[in-house]
């Protein structure tokens, strides 16, 4: 049981409880995450969040008709279900009501000659469709898929390592002794690797480098961007390995579960309640002001699951190196959500094949990929975005009324500020004129490749990255991945040197989320890590 110690803050004016050990800022995955794992080991947590509902950028809603349910921006929950932090934690969500659902086919691209090739966890047929455009790549793709069992072990521990000196330098010798100098040296100069670099050297067909280098730019990482090969070579031997994972009824399932066990422990989830200001003595961290007025004190921590740019605005101020470093983070092109509610499925011109498919990318070629983001990061609305088409219902027929479905479509990138349009076509540069033509753009894409679609939506429900930002202050510019992941700003740069473990100038005041290493996605790493820094275990 925990004693409630009434005590005054400084400048507070009025006495207030002790109730938490720690205060968390948001209710993001990680947030989320970090306050399960303290509340295991005995710490009584508070999180309040501004929204009105918590999860941060992984929620479910009814956006377009009602009965149809569409998560709002992530949907891949297979980081979530192959994460450290879930083996541990797994059972007791579970009990509260997290559940999966398996996809054995987890991505293709459809091309604009009618073809398509895709990663299934059936080996042969993924081998199949890959040598069908060239068989020396068949081979290739034998090559990688016989090999990561051996390459895994480095790459998930140096991606699940904290990132301080101590844990890098260890990571480092255990990988040394293992792979020798000259397979340690191989396995630093891919890393290295930009996404083209690595996919020319191993693949001769367009179409299979297309189909992998689309993964890129899931993270920021158009073609020619060096750091970039990890990604499609790690999504597509994890799709062929593990498939991929999916919320049951949406992706919120693990956001409900979370809370649920939270609670259960005795901690609080406030929502619709933003934090004015992180309250502290210039060293040390006592507890958080909340908009309406009342003051939350915090026994050990205080953890703040938010963009770098706004930790200052909280604190008022830490130390110039510090907060300047905050301000300076460099956050990603934007994306563009569109959820559609379907009379019917897409009938794709490739054949029934891609519908199987949870995600199918239109993104026809590295070449258009490097175009894309050149023109974002131009702040030029790019003339061919990149499309994620995800099919849930395919998988998940909970997620609509019988009969009828559901698409999630991504559109990547486009500019936070609007300088232009490369196709000549849209001169609005205000989002609240260009979602619509901009949508009409992407829609006449999907349209191409799944001819008839367009009398097929019920409802459809745009979301520009003004709206993602205005909705999360997190997603700074529409960014859903809270960062760029380039080098400069990635492992033990990120969010800042000396900071890549959420630790800050004040003692007791911890950053969190994507921002910080291991960085973006719904693997809750960075939570999970800094809980069990803090818990000791």
């Amino acid at each position: 049981m925990h004693l409630q110690i009434s005590l005054s803050l400084e400048g507070t004016g009025r006495a207030e409880l002790a109730d938490f050990d720690a205060v968390l800022v948001g209710s993001g995955v990680n947030a989320l995450a970090a306050a399960v794992h303290l509340g295991a080991r005995g710490w009584r947590v508070g999180l309040f969040e501004a929204n009105a509902s918590p999860g941060g950028a992984v929620r479910t809603g009814e956006y377009t008709l009602p009965g149809f349910r569409h998560d709002w921006a992530a949907m891949n929950l297979s980081l979530f279900a192959g994460s450290p932090f879930f083996r541990e934690h797994g059972q007791e969500l579970v009990r509260h009501g997290c559940a999966f659902v398996p996809v054995a086919d987890p991505f293709c691209s459809s091309f604009p000659d009618g073809s398509w090739c895709g990663v299934s966890t059936d080996r042969a047929a993924t081998r199949a469709r890959i040598a069908a455009f060239s068989a020396r790549d068949a081979e290739a793709w034998d090559r990688l898929c016989d090999g990561f069992a051996a390459e895994a072990p480095a790459l998930f521990g140096l991606l699940g390592s904290p990132a301080r000196k101590r844990a890098l330098a260890y990571f480092g010798f255990k990988t040394l002794r293992a792979r020798g100098l000259a397979g340690s040296a191989a396995l630093a100069r891919f890393l290295l690797q930009s996404s083209r670099a690595w996919l020319e050297g191993t693949f001769e067909s367009p179409q299979v480098r297309a189909m992998l280098g689309a993964w890129g730019m899931h993270l920021d990482f158009a073609p020619d961007v060096a750091g970039g090969a990890l990604f499609p070579y790690l999504e597509g031997m994890a799709g062929q390995a593990f498939g991929m994972v999916l919320g049951k009824g949406g992706a919120d399932t693990i956001v409900r579960a979370m809370v649920a066990a939270i609670r259960a422990r005795g901690g609080t989830v406030e929502t619709g309640i933003p934090v004015a200001r992180i309250l502290h003595d210039g060293r040390r961290a006592e507890g958080v002001e909340l908009a309406d007025g009342r003051r939350i004190a915090a026994r050990r921590a205080v953890i703040a699951g938010v963009a770098p740019a706004a930790l200052p605005g909280l604190t008022g101020g830490t130390t110039p190196g510090f907060d300047a470093a905050m301000r300076a983070f460099v956050h990603a092109p934007g994306t563009m959500m569109i959820h559609l509610a379907l009379a019917a499925p897409p009938d794709w011109a490739a054949g029934a094949g891609p519908g199987r498919f949870a995600y199918v990318h239109l993104a026809p070629s590295l070449d258009q990929m490097a175009r894309t983001y050149a023109e974002a990061q131009a702040g030029l609305l790019p003339a061919e975005p990149v499309i994620v088409v995800g099919q849930p219902t395919e998988v998940d027929p909970t997620r609509a009324p019988e009969g009828r479905h559901i698409l999630w479509l991504q559109v990547r990138m486009a500019p936070a500020t609007i300088r232009g349009d490369a196709a000549g076509e849209i001169a609005a540069t205000s989002w609240a004129e260009a979602a619509a033509p901009f949508a009409s753009r992407a829609l006449a894409i999907v349209e191409r490749h799944a001819p008839g679609l367009s009398g097929r939506i019920l409802a459809s429900r745009i979301v520009p990255p003004t709206e993602l930002e205005a909705d999360n202050p997190n997603l700074v510019g529409g960014d859903q991945i809270c960062g760029s992941h380039h080098l400069a700003q990635h492992f033990v740069f990120r969010p800042a040197p000396g900071h890549a473990d959420g630790s800050t100038p004040i003692a007791g005041l911890h950053l969190t989320g994507a921002a910080v290493w291991p960085g973006a996605g719904t693997g809750a790493g960075a939570g999970f890590l800094l809980a069990r820094r803090l818990a000791g275990n």
